[in-house]
């Protein structure tokens, strides 16, 4: 057969045409064979493609019959695939049932899945500072990207000693809108409080605090809402323990200038709310304060603070004054002695058995010795410019020696001067009472102190709402049971730091008291500031510094004359002008707008000269956030937006005749 085959070949490549003719036969059959093959293989192909477009048209007409168009339907061969992201499990089973009915479960390849039913979202992030003196400890969730050994850092820069405990964990989502300066107001809320707990989130943040006094309390509320960022919600308690009194002192007086307290404690809240009221139904009337401390020497406090008030109410005039368990109860003269024996003996009735009284009812010639002056006298006195003169009798050079270092060891050594006349002709107990003076003479910012061998006088000023009861607790204390003492102290915000402090309404009305005095001012028909206005606006951002970021509207008015449209235009030109010449002095104007009102809005009579002037004015009222801390400070509801001439604020320029004007405004520290 290889033979034969070498021998074909060999002839095929000699003379291919005589091979051809011979083997003509063979190749028929071959290519018969081949065409019989190809129609076969193709007539096969078309058969599998009409049943595979059958099936994937008779499924998908099940489908669309049913209403569900969601999957998609592939054929191979009798095989069916579906595939596609059904809504839930019951729809996948319901398409997959469909389709199984047609074509046979056993050929149905099943490719479906099933959305989640809830899409996963971000954690709610959180954290916890907790901070007790130098321990701070951190735990919460916050997100990845963000920078937590940062915040470790700057609790760490609080203090050399500060160390943090860091309990956070993180999780892989984008950083929420907020959170940022939510933090960062809380780390300045730790930084300021030593003892506190600080909850933040992206849009609120919750400060639990404790402060060493009411003082302190007051000045970390008030510091901790002038810092709080616009939008972000701020919850701040702040409390401060009960004051540790002692003595445990009340002194309640009724003179000719009406029933007042000069010191008073309570025990509790209930015993506060019925001394006061005992107290008002003596006669004395406008803000009354009693502090709530620790150190009653008696439960029975309340029920003996009553009973004196209403003793010297019964008398009409007379002081009572409490040092611990301790009662001095004096009326003058001019009460009848029968009266008095009355009202002393159902006094001592009253009074629980742990009290001692000392009843006095002040002879003649006492109020003749007030009034011509007791033969040997001391004072101490403070002028409002920080200077102290001590004069009067001293026992000897030592007592002078002494008075002359404690006065210069408080008040400085170049601002004491002494005019003592020496002589050993001094009562009992004299160089107490001088000593005394000095002391009690640094609780005011100016006043004096008399001392007389039967009562010492004290009158002044102080910028400490319990400087009274400080006082009246010393004077006991020292001069001991039935010490005579007169105070006559007022109290003035313009030295209490705490009062004093930049809060937006106060800021506000500092702004206004500026513009009562001098307008800002522009060239006639412009928006060009005079030179005049700089002093003005320099004044105006001075105080805004201190105020640090406010929301105001700084609002433009004109006189009536001239068109409606212009003045209108001028207005709005001019409130610009002034927020630039602010920015221009580096004040942060972020939260301000300008506002032109033109002649809308009048606070005097246009048809004259200086009504016109006074019209011709610019304004800032605060808005928004800040307006809103104003209402809560003040307690008032002040309305946003003027809408009629009795809601405006009235704002007053230099010749502005009979408009009226604001109040005068304490001079700023």
């Amino acid at each position: 057969m290889r033979n034969r085959i070498s021998h074909i070949m060999a002839v095929l490549q000699n003379d291919p045409i005589t091979v051809l003719q011979r083997y003509k036969g063979y190749a028929l059959a071959i290519a018969a064979f081949l065409l019989a093959a190809f129609l076969a293989v193709a007539g096969a192909s078309l058969s599998v493609r009409a049943i595979e477009l059958l099936l994937v048209r008779e499924a998908r007409a099940a489908l669309h019959e049913a209403e569900i168009d969601w999957p998609e339907i592939q054929a191979d061969g009798l095989l069916v695939t579906m595939n596609g992201q059904a809504a839930s499990e019951a729809e996948r089973f319901r398409a997959l049932g469909i389709v199984s009915a047609v074509v046979g479960a056993e050929r149905v390849i099943d490719g479906l899945t099933v959305a989640p039913s809830i899409a996963i979202s971000a954690p709610r992030f959180s954290v916890e500072m907790m901070r007790n003196g130098l321990d701070v400890s951190l735990i919460g969730l916050v997100p990845e990207s963000y920078d937590v050994s940062g915040i470790v850092r700057q609790i760490e820069g609080i203090g050399p000693e500060v160390s943090v405990v860091n309990m956070v964990e993180t999780a892989s989502h984008a950083i929420p809108f907020g959170w940022e300066r939510s933090v960062e107001y809380a780390l300045k809320a730790m930084a300021l409080v030593p003892v506190s707990k600080i909850s933040v989130s992206a849009d609120q943040v919750e400060i639990y605090g404790l402060a060493e006094s009411e003082r302190q309390r007051d000045d970390f509320r008030q510091r901790l809402q002038r810092e709080r960022p616009r939008g972000v919600i701020a919850s701040i308690e702040i409390s401060a323990p009960r004051p540790a009194i002692t003595p445990f002192t009340l002194r309640f007086v009724i003179d000719g200038e009406g029933a007042r307290f000069d010191a008073c404690s309570a025990d509790s809240q209930e015993a506060r709310a019925a001394i006061l009221q005992a107290a008002r139904q003596a006669g004395a009337s406008g803000v009354l304060e009693c502090t709530i401390g620790l150190g009653s020497p008696s439960p029975r406090w309340q029920a003996a603070a009553v009973a004196a008030l209403r003793a010297v109410a019964d008398a009409g005039a007379g002081t009572v004054t409490f040092s611990d368990t301790d009662i001095s109860f004096v009326v003058p003269n001019a009460v009848e002695i029968a009266e008095f024996d009355r009202i002393v003996g159902r006094l001592e009735n009253a009074l629980p058995d742990i009290f001692s009284l000392q009843a006095d009812r002040l002879p003649p010639e006492e109020g003749e010795l007030e009034a011509q002056g007791d033969a040997v006298e001391f004072s101490a006195s403070l002028s409002p410019e920080g200077s102290v003169t001590l004069q009067g009798r001293l026992t000897d050079e030592r007592l002078r020696s002494a008075l002359l270092s404690m006065a210069r060891s408080e008040f400085g050594m170049s601002a004491v001067e002494i005019q003592a006349n020496i002589t050993p002709d001094t009562p009992e107990g004299w160089p107490v009472r001088t000593m005394l003076a000095v002391d009690v003479l640094s609780y005011l910012e100016h006043g004096s102190v008399r001392v007389r061998p039967t009562q010492i006088d004290v009158r002044g000023v102080t910028g400490d709402t319990a400087s009274s009861d400080r006082i009246s607790q010393l004077l006991a204390d020292r001069l001991g049971p039935g010490a005579r003492f007169n105070l006559n102290i007022s109290y003035d915000e313009r030295f209490d730091p705490v009062a004093m402090q930049p809060t937006p309404a106060r800021c506000e009305a500092w702004i206004k008291d500026i513009l009562a005095e001098e307008q800002i001012t522009f060239d006639p028909g412009s928006a060009s500031l005079v030179a005049d206005a700089a002093r003005v606006l320099d004044q105006i951002a001075e105080i805004l510094r201190d105020c640090g970021r406010l929301e105001m509207e700084i609002a433009g008015h004109t006189d009536s004359q001239g068109r409606l449209e212009t003045n209108m235009r001028l207005s709005q030109q001019r409130a610009e002008a002034v927020m630039a010449a602010l920015l221009a002095r580096g004040i942060p104007i972020s939260g301000f707008e300008a506002r032109g009102y033109g002649p809308e809005f009048p606070i005097a009579d246009n048809s004259t000269a200086s009504g016109r002037e006074a019209n011709r004015r610019i304004e800032f009222r605060l808005i928004g956030d800040s307006a809103a801390a104003a209402r809560e400070e003040t307690g008032e509801d002040v309305p946003e937006e003027p809408r009629d001439e009795s809601e405006l604020e009235i704002e007053v320029t230099t010749g502005a005749g009979d408009a009226p004007r604001p109040p005068p405004r304490p001079e700023r520290p």
